[in-house]
């Protein structure tokens, strides 16, 4: 009984090493019929310094991690080459503000659907680990005055 109990412990405590980087709320803001682009939005938490580096997904030609800020009274947009998440804080990737733009879309993004995406982090030591996400796409009215 002894040696289930270690057991199941030490596998408690590898399965809190992969829970390292926790994203959630993830969700994708839905299309009419031939729009090519529409954002992704979600919260990041990770125990370790990591930098988001990379989004893949099958529903869309690209997918870059992207930036909205006002500059001189202008709300200027960029693609970052990549978003840093700090230790401990929460990044929260938003209408307005980070978020993941997905260009060349495939198909209408229609609410209830969801669009898979496969987050690409990077560590300070260069290791990158994957984290699989199913984002769920939402109405425009459910998301309006948010971008």
């Amino acid at each position: 009984m002894k040696k289930i109990l270690l057991a199941l412990s030490l596998l408690s405590l590898t399965a809190i090493g992969y829970a390292e980087i926790v994203v959630k709320d993830a969700w994708v803001r839905a299309t009419v019929p031939q729009q090519k682009a529409t954002g992704a939005f979600m919260q990041i938490r990770s125990t370790k310094d990591v930098s988001l580096v990379e989004v893949q997904t099958s529903a869309a030609g690209m997918a870059e991690v992207h930036e909205m800020k006002m500059e001189s009274n202008v709300m200027k947009m960029r693609a970052l080459p990549q978003l840093n998440i700090d230790a401990g804080k929460l990044v929260e990737l938003k209408p307005g503000s980070f978020h993941i733009m997905l260009m060349d879309l495939k198909a209408q993004a229609k609410p209830g659907e969801t669009i898979p995406l496969t987050l690409v982090f990077e560590g300070k030591d260069k290791k990158r680990e994957l984290i699989e996400v199913k984002a769920v796409v939402k109405s425009m009215m459910a998301t309006e005055g948010r971008m």
